[in-house]
């Protein structure tokens, strides 16, 4: 977001991370600047990427974990990929194989829908084609044609003036201007041996003389060409409708018709052998459904096995997270329909039951807000193992908790803490007190605007805002409460 009044945002972040083959020095900086007008600049240690590739580049360090995240793992769809992401490599390159057969798999099932596999509509394209076809080759185009014509039947158009004044140019020269050149010819003829220069303008101008003698004999070869009766009119007019006609339908051009009518023909010849094409596309595509097939059938051979052991991480999580009652079960099933998607023919659902005696049910039926939030973290913690991830950001999961599970929660978090960064937004004093730093985020306005501070916290700055949070007010009973809560920290977490 961009602070109104402002122009432009500016946003970086420096990350330790020694053992990442981008980082200089241990460090990786990324940046980002937004502008108003639309325009991003995006860097990673000073090179321009584009924020796709930002993006790609920093869901490999940062997994970022809010009150959203809730509704996502409500949403079935999205339950196959958290399986998978806890199997890993094991999965991995057989699904990345499938991916590429798949991809070949829509595309071909598109060739086949674009084959006009229905005879009615393949018959009716195929008219309509050959008479395109027809129309363009019966009309015998030339390139260049249309203008030359649109020349021809301009001089039509203009006939009558040019006959007028081509007849007045031919008068003049002939009656007047050959006869006073003569005239001028004879009188040097006179004087041309007094001088030199006499003669040599008697040559000019006899040259002159031949030259609109010639001129005159064009002038009247002209004018006797123009001619054109109502026919020959009616002929161009006609003819330039018909290649206006087809300029509209086909293309701007003479040429660009006569490319139109290439690929018309390369049409009609694809319809008219469509159904060996589409043969040859069917053999295909039932190869490539076998291949699909034999790889669904080894991922879900793989996800049945995973599904049973990430069901009982989860539900370990569960008991340590205060809710020994529940019962996880990740669900794997095959397509009834055998219709493949991305994934395979794989169904994964997860399935919960909260107390002892209760069927199992979708996630979306049976959690609370803060079972939701117990659940995700138990899913975290079990995923933390496997991912790579080196960074989580837990915003604000702890609603709905209070007391007991409170502690469990952040007692979890500890521990997650162990093998990865941990940062985590909270308003619960028993998850504040377990943090090895604490910042205090508030709000402070200056000049009209409105600023946010964090601030590092000492441990009695932290013991202070941890009776404030808990109790509303810091109270000599709030801060030895606090005090309490904050020796948790120190204690051993497995």
């Amino acid at each position: 977001m961009i602070r109104k009044g402002e122009n432009h945002s500016y946003i970086e972040a420096c990350i330790y991370m020694p053992e990442n083959k981008v980082a200089i020095d241990g460090n990786i900086i990324v940046s980002r600047e937004i502008y108003s007008n639309g325009r991003n600049s995006c860097k990673i240690n000073g090179r321009l990427v584009t924020v796709n590739e930002l993006k790609e580049f920093m869901k490999n360090i940062i997994d970022i974990h809010g009150q959203n995240d809730n509704q996502t793992i409500l949403d079935k769809s999205s339950h196959i990929m958290y399986l998978d992401s806890f199997i890993g490599k094991r999965i991995e390159n057989i699904k990345e194989e499938y991916k590429n057969i798949y991809n070949k798999y829509n595309q071909i099932k598109q060739e086949l829908k674009n084959n006009y596999g229905d005879e009615k509509e393949k018959q009716r394209k195929l008219d309509l084609l050959k008479y395109q076809y027809e129309e363009i080759e019966i009309a015998n185009l030339k390139i260049g044609e249309d203008q030359k014509l649109e020349e021809q039947r301009k001089i039509i158009l203009n006939s009558e003036k040019i006959t007028e004044n081509l007849k007045i140019a031919d008068e003049v020269l002939s009656n007047k201007a050959i006869d006073n050149i003569n005239i001028a010819i004879k009188s040097l003829e006179k004087i041309e041996n007094i001088d030199k220069i006499y003669n040599n303008k008697l040559s000019e101008l006899k040259s002159i003389y031949y030259d609109i003698q010639e001129l005159s004999r064009d002038i009247t070869t002209l004018n006797e060409e123009v001619y054109f009766n109502d026919e020959e009119r009616n002929e161009i007019e006609t003819r330039l409708d018909l290649i206006f006609s087809l300029k509209r339908k086909y293309g701007n051009t003479i040429q660009e018709i006569l490319k139109y009518k290439e690929k018309l023909e390369q049409e009609i010849y694809g319809i008219e052998n469509v159904d060996e094409l589409n043969n040859k596309l069917k053999k295909e595509l039932n190869k490539i459904e076998n291949q699909m097939k034999n790889l669904s059938i080894k991922m879900n051979e793989i996800r049945i096995e995973e599904a049973k052991i990430l069901s009982e991480k989860i539900n370990q999580e569960l008991k340590d997270l205060e809710m020994p009652n529940a019962k996880f079960n990740c669900l794997v099933t095959l397509n009834e329909k055998n219709e493949f998607n991305k994934n395979g023919l794989n169904n994964v659902e997860f399935l919960i039951s909260t107390n002892i005696g209760d069927e199992e049910k979708p996630l979306i039926k049976i959690a609370s807000g803060g079972e939701m939030s117990r659940i995700m973290l138990a899913i975290k913690s079990v995923l933390a193992n496997v991912d790579k991830v080196p960074i989580l950001i837990f915003d604000e999961i702890d609603t709905g908790i209070s007391g007991k599970a409170a502690k469990a929660v952040s007692e979890k978090m500890r521990k997650i803490s162990n093998s990865h960064q941990i940062l985590v937004i909270t308003h619960l004093a028993g998850i504040a007190a377990k943090a090895d730093y604490n910042y205090y985020i508030s709000k402070v306005v200056e000049n009209g605007k409105t600023k946010t501070t964090v601030k590092e916290l000492n441990e009695k700055e932290t013991i202070n805002e941890i009776a404030r949070i808990s109790n509303g007010e810091i109270t000599s009973i709030a801060i030895e409460h606090a005090k309490e809560l904050r020796n948790w920290k120190y204690q051993k977490v497995s």
